[in-house]
Parts: structure tokens; sequence; C-alpha cells
């Protein structure tokens, strides 16, 4: 028997006075929920209800108001800033109108919080064990070494193999997968009734999002728990929840069944987030990138790597990141490099742009060897190798305006005159649909889309050959997303430009690249053409990527 199989068994040994009487019926109901930020108002009038043992998903984009509505429910609105008015009632409580004493006991026990983000959800300076043991209090079990058994029980049955070793590490010690699992393991402790989840596998690979999703899923089930699912991803929402709210700006646009909302949206909005996702719309694209593809090619490849290695020494050992790796990109295409963290992506491209010397092996671009350039020389060889990376949110210096972020590159390598500078840096932001009136905002005064055309926007303004998008989506919405995936593709048609496009998410790699290199641990396991890889993988690994690749009711039809 698995160690996740005896969640039922140890939990419900564990008596909780203040857990609800489970039976059936709406566990928890809002009506009319309004909550504003000082005056500006974020949510209007929404209701919904969650029955008991169900699950119910909030979805929309960024500023829909779904984490809002989440914090109201949990009474975690900032303090003198965020008003919330309307009912939220939970198993016969008015959350609204408890005494925070008398909803307190509450929050944990009865209610669970899993958050989005497991790297700032954990004090960096304790152990994880010191900060379970906060949770183990809930429990109401006056013996400490019974309440550390039981975290450490609970931390078995979500999935971690080495409880004790957790137990003592610190977050920074842990992968992202396994702190999420252990935020789980901490909310389900006390066997709450709800669970609410606030884009709880955004920040992880396609495969730990699976095996994350899966937990929550058997633990609702297994547990009777109902589970409150905040996400912005319509397919993950169509395969986990048994029924959808659909949120924009802060209104319901339309709820429901999941299999009556994804079948046959009501609203116009529904109806584009659906073609949005990239899971559920693989040639949606399909012209431009043929487009792309199409464009004839010179006599050789654009990039060229041949038997590359990389070893670091980490702790005294030898450790290979990148093992022995070869791939080629044609000219005016996509190619795409797959695969969860620590495989050796990123490391790779790093050896692409010159930003570290491989230990064996040969990397060229339009035929010139990047290795063992000189500074000079590699400066030279950047105007034609430029890098969008992965955050939009960071990448950008926060103190400079748009202009001179984007006119930056020219400046350091002093192409023309002031005027002509100043053209391109416009003709680069029309190129990426931006208009000039963002010239002279700064990167706090635009949102996430704009930021990372303004990124694009300034690696195209040199003019380069090949760009090199370092998982340039992942932290966008997927309507965001789709925008940047439109532009790369124009963008791409329309000048020849060569990408390198790094991703752990194989449905976005379908609408966009033309080859595929799978990589696991430092090693190409597969590579080819997309279509042939992910029709027909050869490799387990490659199928197993694939099939953690969220499909929801892939076959609806949508008006």
């Amino acid at each position: 028997m698995a160690p996740q199989d005896r969640l039922t068994e140890t939990l419900d040994r564990v008596e909780t006075p203040t857990s609800p009487t489970r039976h059936a019926g709406t566990l928890l109901r809002v009506e009319d929920l309004s909550v504003a930020y000082g005056t500006h108002q974020v949510v209007h009038g929404v209701s919904f209800g969650l029955r008991r043992g169900e699950s119910l998903a909030l979805i929309g984009e960024s500023g829909s108001g779904k984490s809002t509505i989440a914090r109201s429910v949990l009474r975690l609105l900032p303090p003198g800033i965020g008003h919330a008015k309307g009912l939220v009632d939970f198993d016969g409580h008015d959350v609204l109108s408890l005494p925070e004493r008398r909803f307190r006991p509450l929050r944990g026990r009865s209610i669970g919080f899993v958050p989005q983000d497991p790297g700032n959800s954990l004090n960096a300076v304790r152990t994880i064990g010191a900060q379970a043991e906060e949770a183990a209090a809930l429990l109401d079990e006056p013996r400490a070494a019974r309440r550390t058994e039981l975290v450490l029980e609970t931390f078995a049955q979500v999935g971690l193999e080495d409880p004790r070793r957790v137990y003592d590490s610190y977050p920074h010690q842990l992968s992202g997968g396994m702190l999420q699992r252990v935020l789980i393991g901490l909310a389900v402790l006390p066997r709450p009734a709800l669970i609410v989840a606030d884009e709880p596998s955004s920040a992880l690979d396609v495969t730990i999002q699976k095996r994350i999703l899966d937990l929550l899923s058997r633990l609702q089930r297994d547990l009777d728990i109902s589970l409150l699912l905040i996400t912005h991803d319509l397919a993950i929402a169509a395969e986990r929840a048994d029924s959808l709210v659909v949120l924009k700006e802060g209104t319901v646009q339309e709820a429901g069944s999941t299999a009556t909302v994804f079948s046959s949206p009501a609203s116009e909005y529904t109806r584009r987030l659906h073609a949005d996702v990239p899971a559920l719309n693989a040639d949606r694209y399909r012209h431009l990138r043929d487009a792309g593809g199409d464009r004839p090619g010179g006599e050789r490849p654009k990039i060229e790597v041949s038997g590359v290695t990389k070893t670091y020494t980490v702790e005294g050992e030898a450790l290979t990141a990148v093992d022995d790796v070869s791939f080629a990109v044609e000219a005016g295409t996509t190619h795409a490099l797959v695969g969860e963290s620590g495989s050796g992506k990123t490391t790779t491209i790093r050896l692409l742009l010159g930003l570290e010397e491989p230990d064996a092996g040969s990397i060229r671009v339009a035929g010139e060897e990047v290795s063992g350039r000189s500074h000079a020389l590699l400066k030279l060889a950047r105007r034609h190798l430029q890098l969008v990376y992965q955050n939009p949110f960071t990448s950008l210096d926060p103190t400079w305006k748009v202009e001179r972020l984007v006119r930056e590159p020219l400046d350091r390598h002093r192409v023309g005159t002031r005027q002509e500078r100043s053209e391109r840096v416009r003709e680069a932001l029309d190129s990426v649909g931006l208009d000039e009136d963002l010239l002279s905002r700064r990167p706090a005064a635009l949102s996430g889309g704009q930021r990372q055309r303004v990124a694009i926007a300034r690696s195209l303004v040199l003019r380069p050959d090949v760009i090199v998008l370092d998982e340039p989506t992942s932290a966008l919405d997927v309507s965001v997303q789709a925008g940047i995936v439109e532009v790369l593709l124009s963008l791409q048609a329309e000048l020849g430009l060569t990408y390198v496009f790094v991703s752990h998410d194989l449905a976005l790699v379908r609408q966009l690249a033309h080859t595929v290199s799978v990589m696991h641990r430092g090693r190409i396991v597969e590579s080819g053409p997309v279509g042939t890889v992910f029709d027909d993988p050869r490799e387990p690994y490659t199928r197993t990527l694939l099939d953690s690749v969220p499909a929801g009711f892939g076959t609806a039809a949508v008006p």
C-alpha cells in the first residue's frame, strides 16, 4: 500500500472538535460579494455555491478578482485597506460578520489554504519542521511527540519520500514541487472541510503540476474535502473541477457545471479564454508557423550544437549539467528545448549565448564558432544573437523608461546617430504592437504582457538573426501569452528570425515550434519534428511529459 493511500486512515484518528459535522448540502455560499481596496472596487456582486465534497474553479485573467474572492473567504484581505460586503456563509457561519476571535479557529482547522508560490509562502530562516508544528497545534493533540509523528506521517502521505529530511530542511533546500507538497500536507493535516488552492501549480513543471493536481484530487475524494480552485488555465479547471465561475474585471461572466460551461460557453469572454489555451488549440497559429518554416534557408543550419558537454564541481563532486548534447536549427525556424527543471535546458542556452564555456564540443551560429572568442568578438556576435528572459517583472530595470530600455543595446553597440536610434526604437515598439505613448513609462506602469513586449522589442532593436526565448510566457496569463506567441510568429514569418525556445509547456511548444529536443538529466533523449515526436514518442520520458499536459474536455465543440 502506497503511503498516500493511508491518508484517510491516519487522519481519521485525529479528533477536531471545531470541525463541522459532515452532511450533504452546500458548504460555502457566496452571495452578492463586493470587495474594494480603498475607494477602488475590484469585485462586483459575485455569487456562487460549493457543495460538500465537490470542487469549484474560479477562472479568469490577472485582475479578474479570483484571489481577492479567495482572500475574502479566508478573511485575509489587507486590514484597513480591503473591505468586503455581501454574504460569505461557510457551514452556517457568516464569515464577514464574525469577530476575528471567533473566525480564527475556523481558519486552518475547517478552511485550509494552499497559496500560489511555495517559495514565498514559507519562512526562509526557519526549518520546515518548525513551521509544520504551528499547523500541528491546530490538532488539539496535547502530546508534542504525537504531533510531530502526525506531521511526518502526513508528509509521507502527500508523496514526500524522506519525511524526516524534509522536516529538518530549510525551504531553500527543497524543490518547488516538494515545497508545494509540504504546503498541501500542512493544509490537510487538521482535515478541514474546505481547501482554498490559489494557483497551486502555476510555478511548477508540467509533470510536477500533474502530480500536485492529482494529489489534491485524491485528497478531496478520500477525505470528502471541498475544493475551491483558483486558476487562469481553463484546461486545468475543466479537468479538475465539478463547476466553474468565469470572472472578468470582478464580475461573473457565466457559471455552471464544468461540462456545460466548457462545451457551450454563453459569453464571448469564455470562448476567448478557451481559444487561448494551447492544450486545446494546437493548430491555432499553424498558418503563421508554416509561413516561417517555409522560408528558404541557407546551405547549412543557422545554429549547430555538436557534442557539447559542461560539468560543474559542487561540494567537491562533479556534476554533469549538459552531456554530449547535439542539435541543429534551420534558418527561419523555431527549435524547442523541453524538459523538467534540472534537465539542462538553461545551461545549454547559456553555452549557446557564450555566457559559459563548454568543456567539450562545438557551438556555431551562422557558421561562426561561439566558444573561445575574445570579449570584443563575443560582443560583436551578440548583435546577431539576443535573449528574451523568462520573467518580465524582473528582467527590466525598474528605474528606466521604456525608451531607454529598448535603446540601450543600440547605445552599447554605438549603432547610428541619436535620431536613427530613436527611429529604430519606435520601429521595434511598433513591430510588437506597442504605441509610442509608452516610451515615457517605467515598467511599474506596464502590464505583464506589455513588459514582455518591451523585452522582445529590446531584443529586436539590433535586428538580430537569432533570438533565444527562455520561458518567455510562463509568468503570463494564457490570454496574454497568446498575444505574445502571435507577435513572435508574425515577426518570424516577416523577418525570417530563428528562435531557440526553452519551455516545459509542451502544449505551447506544439503551437510554436517546428522541431524539438527533449532533455532529461543533461542529455537529449529524443529529437525531431514536433509533430513526429509528440504524436509518436519513442521514449518513456517523452510520453510522461505528454501525458502530463492538461487535456480538459479536448473534444468539446466550442461555438
